[in-house]
């Protein structure tokens, strides 16, 4: 071979590999998806705004000018013009009853949004002529009386006349609910009824039940009450969960933490969220803590749970982090259970027998299996007796309590010494907007004082303590996230009511920061979503005004116009209805999500 021809072949080579080099550059820094002409939050440490964002592969590949963000195009490369549209990283509740919302929602009347009396009492007539034999009227949650121009609750007399013979529960928070006659019948109850302690059937003067259900303070008189209502059939409730996730995801959100619930047991009303997950239809990103059903049995149940699944075990085909096992709460024990009823005298732990030693054994438990666990606690006693039970598991596991991510959940109350407390323990607080439903009957019962730091929002951050927002939806609050974020920056119940000191507010910045990485720490995924920033997960949401400029008063009415799960189109609407991935009809007939969709703003 000539040196000529050496050459030649050399040089060739060369060229080759230096092409097939910038082949595979060029791929890998193609994106997927380019949107370009928008007004990007990144809600990275040095408040980054930019123009255009480019993803590639689920994460964000990177961002920019328009011009910078060209870069990433080819032709190939989906280019979407947001026309100036505000663009953030998906909202992410820390605490949503995810799975159980998406069990029932197509069951369920929603009133969240409506704004009066009049027009709640009309839904509930239209729906009781449409509801068939066999079937119910249900109002379960997520209103509060305060949005309602008449500022009061229905009367008993005005439910059972827009409901005739229909069967029909409503309910407002874990405090009170109505049935109608009807019901009343179908269930057997009657003056002579039981009610479960801690609770109790209202009567007239004239002895006869008013159909009146009252939580003083036990809300086991509620719970039993939706038990009895009338199931959905499994391929029912898997359309129901793929409906109330689509609205989610309108919303704005991505991702959500399940905080289990009661009468929701697992696997069994699991059904619905584990078959899209297993069919690759996860339109956003779910983690899950186990709640134990059993009274008195707890301890034996997290022993099944741990025995039977792995914490942090993805079941979700397709979507990394789509549907994943966390750990355990929101009761570990229920003798531990402080209810949330500001209608009636807060509960003390100390005045129930063997709460502290069944409490412990759980605690123990999870620390001891490096469960990552949350605990449902309102009052600031509850809260300073638990710590006094996680100090001494901690020394009794050798500083157990360091492997494992624990939180509260609530701490309306908490007293401000034990927050460091919990820093110390390594704990995080994952505060819902249930203030915002029931504010009012809050400074009724413990005064506007109390009230202005309920919780203390600026303090858990000043400690350095991990703060998560969401709602507490769908029974006790709406599911809605813009309403809670608005109670965040205003202090404001849903009814107009401030009563948080300005002090304590946050920022819109710092309220959308909670709200979404804040609210990763909660599963931890702090590392991998809840920014913009490069390599994150490409969840985020283009919504209808502008979050940063628009009024305060106009906050709790946005939505989404285009929200992206893993660099994947989940919704879209108005000048990009388009995009929208088509979503199987809604099941059954009668379902009032058919008629009036989930959350009203007319």
């Amino acid at each position: 071979m000539t040196k000529i021809n050496k050459t030649y072949i050399l040089v060739f080579s060369l060229l080759t590999l230096l092409f097939a080099s910038c082949k595979e550059k060029s791929e890998k820094l193609s994106a997927e998806l380019v949107i370009h002409n928008a007004k990007v939050a990144i809600m990275d440490k040095n408040h980054t705004m930019v123009e255009a964002i480019a993803i590639k592969d689920g994460k964000v590949l990177g961002y920019g000018t328009n011009q910078e963000v060209e870069a990433y195009q080819s032709k190939e490369t989906q280019v979407i013009d947001a026309k100036g549209r505000t663009v953030i990283p998906g909202l992410n509740d820390s605490h949503l009853h995810l799975t159980r919302g998406g069990r029932f929602y197509n069951a369920e009347l929603r009133w969240d949004g409506v704004k009066t009396l009049k027009r709640a009492l009309e839904m509930l007539k239209e729906q009781a002529e449409r509801t068939p034999d066999g079937q119910w009227v249900r109002v379960i949650g997520g209103w509060s009386p305060f949005q309602f121009e008449e500022n009061r609750f229905p009367t008993p007399e005005e439910i059972n006349e827009a409901t005739g013979d229909v069967p029909t529960y409503v309910l407002y928070l874990y405090s009170r609910g109505w049935l109608n006659q009807a019901a009343l019948d179908v269930l057997g109850i009657d003056k002579n009824t039981e009610a479960p302690a801690g609770s109790r059937f209202e009567k007239g003067e004239d002895g006869k039940l008013t159909g009146v259900l009252l939580a003083e303070p036990n809300p086991g008189i509620l719970y039993a009450r939706i038990g009895a209502l009338p199931p959905m059939t499994d391929n029912e409730i898997l359309n129901s969960t793929k409906q109330f996730y689509r609205e989610l995801n309108r919303l704005g959100l991505t991702s959500g933490i399940d905080a289990g619930g009661g009468g929701h047991k697992f696997p069994k009303n699991y059904v619905g969220t584990k078959t899209l997950a297993n069919d690759g239809g996860m339109p956003l990103r779910l983690s899950y803590y186990l709640f134990p059903q059993n009274i008195g049995k707890e301890y034996a149940e997290f022993q099944n749970y741990m025995s039977n699944n792995e914490i942090f075990h993805d079941g979700a085909l397709h979507l990394e982090h789509g549907y994943e096992l966390e750990g355990g709460g929101e009761f570990l024990t229920w003798s531990a259970g402080d209810f949330e009823n500001f209608l009636a005298p807060q509960p003390l732990l100390e005045d129930r027998e063997n709460w502290r030693e069944e409490f412990k054994k759980v605690v123990t438990l999870l620390v001891t299996k490096e469960w990552s666990f949350r605990v449902h606690a309102t009052y600031g006693e509850t809260i300073a007796s638990m710590l006094d039970v996680f100090e001494e598991v901690n020394q009794e596991t050798n500083n157990g309590f360091s492997k494992i991510r624990w939180a509260f959940d609530h701490a309306e109350t908490i007293k401000l010494p034990d927050l460091e407390r919990i820093k110390a323990l390594n704990g995080g607080i994952a505060i819902q907007a249930r203030m915002a439903y029931a504010g009012e009957y809050f400074v009724e019962r413990y005064g506007a004082e109390k009230a202005t730091s309920a919780p203390p929002l600026q303090e858990i951050l000043k400690a350095g303590i991990p703060l998560g927002a969401g709602t507490d939806g769908t029974r006790v609050a709406s599911y809605n996230p813009w309403p809670a974020l608005h109670w965040l920056v205003t202090g404001k119940t849903v009814g107009g009511l401030k009563h948080m000191s300005d002090a304590n507010l946050l920022s819109r910045e710092e309220a959308l920061r909670i709200y979404t990485n804040g609210s990763a720490w909660f599963s931890q995924e702090e590392k991998i979503k809840g920014t913009l920033e490069v390599g994150m997960y490409a969840d985020l949401a283009v919504l209808s005004e502008d979050y940063f400029s628009i009024s305060e008063n106009t906050i709790p009415e946005l939505e989404s116009v285009l929200t992206i799960t893993d660099g994947r189109i989940v919704f879209a609407n108005e000048e990009f209805s388009h995009l929208n991935p088509k979503l199987t009809e809604i099941i059954p007939n009668w379902s009032p999500v058919k008629y009036y969709g989930g959350y009203q703003k007319k």
